[in-house]
C-alpha cells in the first residue's frame, strides 16, 4: 500500500463512487411508464378510473381517446407501453351489477416492465372497485358518485419506499466483498508468480501467522472503508441507521473476517493471476446474485435457498437492512452473526490448512 499510493486512493473513492452511482443505476423500480386510455364509456366512473391513473406516480397519461387502433398503433410504434380500455357498458354495468371488466394491452418487450407495469394498473382498478363497493354499502345507488373514499397505507419500514435506501446497505456489502475477498485472492498468487513466496516459505514462520499476516492489512482497509461507506451514505443519501452505528459496524468486521478468509484460500489453490481471477469471478457472482440482495431468497428455487443458507453475504446484507431500516438491535442480528462468526471460523482455518510452505 505504501508502495503503491493509488491503492490507498482507491480505498477513499471506490465506496465513495460505489455509494454515489450504484443506487440510481441499480433500481428495479418501473416508473413513468406511459399508458393510453382508450374510454369509451365517457362516465363518471370511468373518468375516475382515468384521474386515478393520471395521479399515480408510476404511470404518465399519454392520451385519453376512445380510438382503440391508434392506441395500438402508438404502443407498435414504442410511444406508449401500456393500454387501458375501459367497455362502453362500464359505467352503467358498475351501477347494475356492481362488476364491469376492462381490457389490458402491455407491450412485453421488456418483460420486467410489463409485469409490473400490469400489477401497478391492476391494482389500481382493485382499488375504485373497493372504493366503489364501500360507497355502495354506505349510500344510495344514485349517490355512488359523491364523496369518494380513499385508503392511505402507511408503511412501517422505509416509508418512503426509496429503493435506494433498501439496496445501500446491500452496495455496503458488496464494497467488503470486493476489497476484502478479492484483493486477498490475488495477494499470493501474485508472490507465488514473482517469487517472493519461496522467501517466506524457507523462513521458520508458522503458517498461522503468515495468513494472519497478510489478511491483517485487509482487514484494517475492510473497516477504514466499512466507514467510509456509512458517512457517504449519510451526506449523500441521510441515511442513517435506524438501529446503532456500531452494530453496523460490527457486523461489517464479522463479514470482514469470514470473506478476506476465503480470498486467501482462492489463491492458495492458484498457481497463476488469470486462475486467481476467474475463480474470484466465479464465487463473487455466486455470492452476490444468491444472497437475497436482489430478489427474495423465499422466491427462489429449493437449491438456491441451500447454497443463500451458507453464503456469509446473505446474512451481512439481511442485517445490514435490519439495522438501517428496521431499527434492529444487536440481539435482533445474533442469529446472523452467529453464522458469520461460524463461517469466519471455518474459512480462516481452512486458509491455514490449504497453504502449503514449499522450498
Amino acid at each position: 500500500m505504501f508502495r503503491n499510493p493509488l491503492i490507498s486512493q482507491l480505498i477513499i473513492f471506490f465506496p465513495t463512487m460505489a455509494i454515489l452511482v450504484f443506487p440510481w443505476a441499480i433500481n428495479f423500480e418501473v416508473k413513468n411508464i406511459r399508458v393510453d386510455v382508450v374510454n369509451h364509456a365517457k362516465g363518471s366512473y370511468s373518468r375516475r378510473l382515468t384521474n386515478k391513473v393520471a395521479a399515480s406516480n408510476y404511470f404518465v397519461l399519454h392520451d385519453t381517446s376512445d380510438d382503440y387502433k391508434k392506441a395500438m398503433q402508438n404502443m407498435e410504434n414504442g410511444v406508449i407501453d401500456m393500454i387501458l380500455e375501459i367497455p362502453p357498458s362500464f359505467d352503467r354495468d358498475i351501477v347494475k351489477e356492481r362488476s364491469s371488466r376492462v381490457g389490458l394491452a402491455v407491450n412485453s418487450v421488456n418483460g420486467s416492465a410489463a409485469l409490473l407495469g400490469g400489477n401497478y394498473l391492476t391494482r389500481i382498478v382493485e382499488e375504485l372497485s373497493a372504493e366503489l363497493r364501500e360507497e355502495s354499502i354506505q349510500q344510495p345507488v344514485e349517490q355512488l358518485v359523491t364523496q369518494p373514499k380513499s385508503v392511505v397505507p402507511r408503511y412501517w419500514f422505509n416509508p418512503e419506499l426509496d429503493y435506494k435506501s433498501y439496496m445501500i446497505p446491500g452496495f455496503m456489502a458488496i464494497i467488503l466483498t470486493i476489497i476484502c475477498g478479492i484483493l486477498p485472492a490475488l495477494n499470493i498468487v501474485m508472490e507465488k508468480e514473482s517469487g517472493t513466496i519461496h522467501q517466506i516459505n524457507v523462513t521458520p514462520v508458522k503458517k498461522v501467522w503468515f495468513i494472519f499476516a497478510k489478511l491483517i492489512p485487509y482487514w484494517t482497509i475492510g473497516v477504514v472503508a466499512m466507514i467510509v461507506s456509512i458517512a457517504a451514505a449519510y451526506l449523500i443519501y441521510g441515511l442513517w441507521p435506524a438501529g446503532s452505528v456500531f452494530s453496523v459496524l460490527f457486523s461489517g468486521i464479522v463479514f470482514i473476517l469470514s470473506i478476506s478468509g476465503m480470498g486467501i484460500i482462492i489463491s492458495n489453490y492458484s498457481e497463476t493471476l488469470q486462475q486467481a481471477a476467474f475463480l474470484v469471478i466465479f464465487f463473487i457472482l455466486i455470492i452476490i446474485l444468491l444472497s437475497g440482495m436482489f430478489t427474495p431468497i423465499s422466491g427462489m428455487p429449493a437449491w438456491a435457498q441451500a447454497i443463500a443458507s451458507v453464503n456469509p453475504f446473505t446474512y451481512l446484507t439481511r442485517s445490514l437492512r435490519m439495522l438501517y431500516l428496521n431499527g434492529s438491535s444487536l440481539a435482533d442480528i445474533a442469529g446472523n452473526l452467529m453464522m458469520l462468526g461460524i463461517f469466519s471460523v471455518i474459512l480462516n482455518g481452512w486458509a491455514v490448512l490449504s497453504y502449503r510452505k514449499r522450498g
